[in-house]
């Protein structure tokens, strides 16, 4: 069975921890490893628990054709085959060595998304700690069993799967093994509109699946990702940048430094601020207590006085009777000489309240 929080090179992940924050370098290298490195360590310096890679060639995720079917047409690339995207947006596999190295020695975790058998094998060559599914490969059951059999964790994102779907793949997981899974909710339009998100689907998520949930953010701001955490997501995938104008193909809808900071300080004050059901006076508050209402006397009294309605207000501070007393003190004595501006207690009053 699935764990209630999983693990990923020693960080726990579940409702009980800050969210988990996960900066995605997807295609944002450019074509350039020294690109790559230096998104590796402003994830590191913006306070993102982990960087992710996508590990594939173009003859691994596709075929070279220039059919129809293979092409795109709309979107931020249009007119480009899959094989010719793919081709420019891949990650070298010989660059994988030395951006594991490079990440372990800044102690940022890095894992990546396989998109074939060759490339769990590669990954596992360089002692990947966790794997991820791409939402596209969530309907690849085997490639699912496969990952599982490495006996990692596993985090499956669910853009496009309907909930029969993302249970097929969960299944698949099940029975390859994986004893530590998470699955992410995700809109896969590139970038995707806030109002796609439908987030009250990560409660259900999490009720009806049971795992860990997280979301996968595609939008242009961190407000959709902040939000989720209040509804429980565990963890944030965003995709991460040097330079959202970059020209890359993943540049335009990514985080930039500053963005990614104040996504991992801003998500974990949400996390932090929600807290537990508690209807107990909060440390911060005990030093106001005392500017409470309570009632004070605004007018001299002689011992034997009526305290009539003109007598007493409720006003601040706190130092008096509650204003809940009111209707009780109006109509009693005065017990001494009683000076305005004092505060009502019942040691000025001859006979005693009922309630006190």
């Amino acid at each position: 069975m699935t764990k209630k929080n999983i693990s990923i090179a020693g960080r726990n992940i579940g409702a009980e921890y800050p969210p988990y924050i996960i900066a995605e370098l997807s295609a944002n290298h450019n074509g350039s490893i020294e690109t790559a490195l230096e998104i590796i360590k402003q994830a590191k310096r913006c306070g993102a628990d982990a960087v992710k890679l996508q590990t594939y060639k173009a003859d691994t995720i596709t075929l070279n054709s220039r059919n129809e079917e293979f092409m795109i047409r709309g979107g931020l690339w249009d007119g480009q085959s899959l094989y010719e995207l793919y081709e420019k947006a891949h990650m070298p596999w010989g660059w994988h060595k030395p951006l594991f190295d490079y990440a372990r020695e800044l102690d940022i975790t890095i894992f990546s998304s396989p998109f074939d058998n060759t490339a769990v094998d590669l990954l596992e060559d360089l002692n990947a700690p966790a794997y991820k599914i791409a939402s596209f490969e969530a309907v690849d059951l085997p490639l699912i069993k496969y990952v599982a059999s490495t006996g990692k964790p596993m985090i499956i994102s669910t853009g496009m799967a309907d909930a029969e779907e993302i249970q097929e793949a969960i299944d698949a997981a099940r029975s390859g093994g994986c004893k530590e899974l998470a699955i992410l909710h995700c809109v896969s339009g590139y970038p995707a509109p806030s109002e796609d998100y439908n987030l009250l689907t990560i409660p259900d998520m999490i009720n009806r699946f049971g795992l860990v949930t997280g979301l996968s953010d595609h939008t242009l701001d961190n407000t959709t990702a902040i939000t989720s955490v209040a509804l429980g997501a565990s963890i944030i995938e965003k995709h991460f940048t040097l330079d959202r104008n970059a020209g890359g193909p993943d540049d335009s809808f990514s985080l930039e430094p500053a963005d990614l900071t104040a996504l991992c300080r801003d998500s974990k004050t949400a996390w932090a601020a929600l807290g537990k059901v508690d209807y107990g006076r909060k440390a911060s508050e005990q030093a106001n207590v005392k500017f409470r209402r309570s009632l004070y006397f605004v007018k001299d009294l002689k011992a034997g006085d009526v305290i009539t309605e003109d007598a007493i207000r409720s006003v601040r501070p706190g130092f008096g009777l509650a204003p809940k007393f009111y209707d009780e003190v109006v109509g009693k004595q005065v017990s001494v000489d009683v000076k305005k501006h004092t505060a009502v207690s019942s040691d000025l009053i001859s006979n005693k309240l009922q309630a006190l």
